[in-house]
């Protein structure tokens, strides 16, 4: 028995804007019943390039009924490119989380909505060259190039991982040394990135930036407190002020205050690239 939140629960007993729609402006079909999963998502847009319904149809287990859900919610209201921003690990979170082994549910929702965007935009082409390669895992159809895609933007570095996320491995197993191999090279090209290219960074918006800082704090300073028992937890982010809470071992570290400024003010200021300023929200003694 899978450990779901109460959100998950309910939007799968009560899935929001489930069923057809007339006339949509863009669809995004994704997955295969052949493999056990299959989403489609349809999209209402303005003029003004603005999502004002969204409805999605479902063959799946819970976690794909209510990522479908909880992504249908999410992006009503926003514009094409702010929806573009929203991550599978953004679908999750709204969720309260998903079981690891279920974050695959929350990927295909967020490939179904690149997929109708792209092809609102006429670019579906491009989006599904991106997608392309030889296909990895024969048993539930995932190419390289999928793959890639995943593995880079969740930063995953275990077969387990890739499995979670995309099922690739998760049957005959037969193409766990090629993903192996695939993991290395991405994370060989995320390296050499990182030591030669300097990133040029265009102007955020409020919420790429919200979701950047949020994304630097999880997977840049959260692992290195929780090694010695500590933790942060981000509370607000006010433009350049962003309020955090120390917790944990941190709290009542007599180098909060050092571990605030240098550590975690330095790690953002790195990733994101702006003066920010970090407030700590729980006193610290």
């Amino acid at each position: 028995m899978w450990d779901y939140t109460d959100k998950v629960l309910d939007h799968f007993y009560n899935p929001r804007n489930y069923g057809d729609m007339e006339n949509p402006d863009a669809v995004g079909e994704v997955g295969s019943l052949a493999c056990g999963d299959a989403l489609k998502l349809m999209l209402k847009i303005d003029e003004n390039k603005k999502i004002i319904d969204a409805k999605f149809k479902t063959f799946g287990c819970g976690s794909a009924i209510a990522s479908s859900s909880a992504l249908t919610e999410l992006i009503k209201g926003m514009n094409i490119d702010e929806a573009l921003q929203v991550t599978n690990k953004q679908i999750a979170d709204y969720l309260g989380g998903l079981p690891e082994a279920k974050m695959h549910c929350s990927v295909m929702g967020r490939e179904a909505l690149e997929t109708a965007i792209a092809t609102y935009k006429g670019e579906s082409k491009k989006h599904y060259e991106e997608l392309e390669g030889r296909i990895v895992c024969k048993c539930f159809g995932v190419t390289e190039g999928k793959l890639k895609k995943v593995i880079k933007e969740n930063h995953l570095s275990t077969v387990e991982q890739v499995t979670n996320y995309t099922k690739a491995g998760g049957a005959c197993t037969a193409c766990i040394p090629d993903i192996e191999d695939i993991i290395k090279e991405v994370m060989g090209e995320i390296a050499v990135k990182k030591e030669i290219s300097p990133v040029k960074r265009k102007r955020l918006t409020n919420i790429q930036r919200i979701l950047l800082i949020r994304e630097t704090i999880d997977r840049e300073i959260k692992p290195s407190l929780q090694i010695d028992g500590g933790d942060i937890e981000l509370i607000d982010v006010d433009g350049k002020d962003v309020y955090v809470s120390l917790r944990g071992a941190c709290t009542n570290c007599p180098s909060a205050g050092f571990t605030l400024k240098s550590f975690v003010e330095a790690k953002l200021k790195e990733f994101v690239g702006e003066e920010l300023n970090v407030i700590n929200e729980s006193p610290v003694e």
